[in-house]
């Protein structure tokens, strides 16, 4: 069988018993070490069953077929579906087999081994919290609502189509933090002082920042030709949301280079450093918008 080209696409399969998440995270962390290479990727969630995992071997063998050999990451935690699943002839990088003896090992006990245990419900007070805390950053993304902004964990400051939406959601999805994003606009950015709304909540803001190029680009996408993607209106924007960010030492990050994962990591890092985190990242039940049950 060749060698794979770089114009010609591997195919990877992402196998797991229960969403497949950990099994594309984790891998995808190997795959993006090789940026000349096309992959072509396909998640096979929830095997739960043998029937299913021989499913999965006969997609697997019949890729073996191919021009190119595949590469099969899976997360699967159930012995008898990864037993079934090694029968391929493809080849397997199985991460919980790598990794779950290790740590048996060092903790003296055997692992109970059942799927559904990293992405299901699991902690249900912690899952609904990260439920409320999506209702919450729903309601509260670009300014649509006021109401309980004090109950923010998180708020970003940014001018329109800076990435604060995705950013939002993901601390919100993934951290549980109730986050509102405030689109600063013409009147808020020829004013020196912090949005009214946002004033006496400095300590939870951080401001959002890109180049020139990357808005009026985005922005010409949403409405080409408009004044509002002119890389002058942009520039301009830009500029006056830095002085103010700077003014009221807001922290900044800047979006054009980074991905929400890595825009959220800053935002939980600055939160640590200032003894955020522990006070706001409560992963308790709440009810409506912020009040916490015992």
């Amino acid at each position: 069988m060749s060698e794979p080209q770089g114009d010609v696409a591997v195919p990877v399969f992402f196998l797991s018993d229960s969403t497949g998440i950990s099994a594309e995270t984790m891998g995808n962390a190997l795959l993006i070490q090789f940026p000349d290479q096309v992959f072509e990727r396909t998640v096979i969630p929830f095997i739960s069953t043998i029937e299913d995992a021989r499913r999965v071997v006969e997609i697997l063998d019949e890729a073996m077929a191919g021009p190119v050999t595949p590469l099969a990451f899976t997360t699967a935690a159930e012995d008898s579906i990864r037993d079934e699943l090694s029968k391929t002839r493809a080849p397997l990088i199985d991460f919980f087999d790598m990794h779950m003896s290790r740590v048996e090992g060092i903790l003296g006990q055997r692992g109970i081994r059942e799927a559904a245990r990293l992405h299901g419900v699991g902690d249900i007070k912690r899952y609904n919290t990260r439920m409320a805390a999506v209702e919450f950053t729903i309601e509260h993304d670009d300014g649509q609502s006021l109401r309980a902004l004090d109950k923010a964990d998180v708020i970003l400051l940014a001018p329109s189509r800076c990435g604060k939406t995705p950013t939002s959601m993901y601390l919100a999805l993934q951290h549980g933090l109730f986050v509102a994003n405030y689109p600063l606009v013409d009147e808020d950015l020829e004013s020196s002082d912090l949005p009214r709304p946002v004033k006496d909540l400095q300590d939870r803001c951080f401001g959002i920042t890109t180049t020139v190029d990357r808005l009026a680009r985005v922005r010409n996408e949403r409405r080409p030709g408009s004044r509002y993607a002119t890389p002058e209106q942009c520039r301009w924007e830009l500029r006056r949301a830095t002085e103010i960010f700077a003014a009221h030492r807001v922290p900044v990050i800047d979006s054009s280079a980074k991905s929400v994962e890595e825009i959220s990591t800053l935002i939980l890092q600055t939160l640590k450093k200032n003894g955020g985190v522990p006070s706001r990242q409560r992963f308790k039940a709440r009810d409506n918008h912020g009040s916490e049950q015992p």
